[in-house]
C-alpha cells in the first residue's frame, strides 16, 4: 500500500503570515520544500499538492520547485477548468487528481460530478494523458460515479473518504460498506483504487476491508501530527502502520 503525503496545509500555514507581504527581507516559512523533503524522508512514495484558483494555500512555484526538486512522483490536486488545464499542462506532473473546487469552502467538500459533466471531463483526460499525466477523479463512493469516470477515459479514482471518516455508528458502517462496493466496480472497470480525505491511523484498520485499494493520500493528521514528533517521524508513523494491516487484494 503506498502512501501519498499531502502537505497543502503547510503552505496554509505560511500563507496566514506572508500571503501578499511583499516587503518582506526573509523567507517565508514554513518551506513546502523542506516539507516535502521531510516527508520523502519518512517514506512518503508521493507528494500531493493542491494548485486552487484563488492560490490560497499552494502557489506554482511551489508546484515546480517540488516537482524538480523532490525525486518522489508528484501528484497536483486541480480543478477541472481551462485555466488549471494550462498549468497543468506546463507542470507536467505525474500524476493528476480532478477535485471539485467551491470559492468558500475551506477543504474539498465531496467528490466531483463527473456524469453531470462527463463530455468536458473526457476532454481533459484526453489533454492531460496527451501532456504525460495520468489522471484521477476525486469521486463519492457512488457506482454511477465510478462508471462515469472509466467512461471518461481517466486509469484511476480516488474515492473519497470524508463521511466515512467523520460518521460513527451505523452510518459509519454504510459508508464502510460504499467505499467496499465502489472499489470492486472500479476494479472490474479497469481503474486504479485509491482513496483519501480525513483518514487517520485508527481508520486503517477499517480500510483494510476496502479491496483493490493501491494507494492512501493522507495530509491533515499527519501535519497536526507533525506539530508534536516533527514531519518525518509523523510520516514514518503512518507508513509503518500502514505496512502492518493486511490489505483487501
Amino acid at each position: 500500500m503506498k502512501l501519498g503525503v499531502n502537505i497543502d496545509h503547510v503552505a496554509t500555514l505560511r500563507q496566514a503570515r506572508y500571503a501578499g507581504d511583499e516587503t518582506t527581507a526573509v523567507v517565508p516559512e514554513p518551506s513546502v520544500l523542506q516539507a516535502a523533503r521531510a516527508a520523502l524522508e519518512g517514506g512518503a512514495d508521493s507528494i500531493t499538492v493542491h494548485v486552487r484558483e484563488d492560490r490560497r494555500h499552494m502557489q506554482d512555484a511551489d508546484a515546480r520547485e517540488i516537482h524538480r526538486d523532490i525525486p518522489l512522483p508528484l501528484n497536483l490536486e486541480m480543478g477541472a477548468t481551462e485555466t488549471m488545464l494550462e498549468f497543468a499542462v506546463g507542470l507536467r506532473p505525474d500524476y493528476i487528481c480532478l477535485v471539485p473546487e467551491r470559492r468558500r469552502e475551506v477543504t474539498t467538500e465531496g467528490g466531483l460530478d463527473v456524469q453531470g459533466s462527463r463530455e468536458q471531463m473526457q476532454r481533459l483526460v484526453e489533454q492531460l494523458t496527451q501532456a504525460g499525466c495520468r489522471v484521477s477523479m476525486f469521486i463519492d463512493p457512488e457506482l454511477e460515479q465510478v462508471e462515469a469516470s472509466a467512461a471518461a477515459g481517466a486509469p484511476m479514482v480516488e474515492l473519497h473518504t470524508g463521511r466515512f471518516a467523520n460518521t460513527e455508528g451505523a452510518q459509519h458502517k454504510r459508508e464502510l460498506q460504499r467505499l467496499v462496493q465502489a472499489a470492486a466496480r472500479a476494479h472490474k472497470l479497469g481503474l486504479e483504487v485509491h482513496a483519501g480525505h480525513g483518514i487517520r491511523i485508527a481508520h486503517l484498520p477499517e480500510l483494510a476491508q476496502v479491496p483493490h485499494l493501491t494507494e492512501l493520500n493522507i495530509g491533515h493528521t499527519i501535519i497536526s501530527r507533525a506539530i508534536f514528533v516533527g514531519l518525518t517521524a509523523a510520516v514514518r508513523e503512518m507508513k509503518e502502520a500502514m505496512q502492518r494491516i493486511r490489505w483487501e487484494i
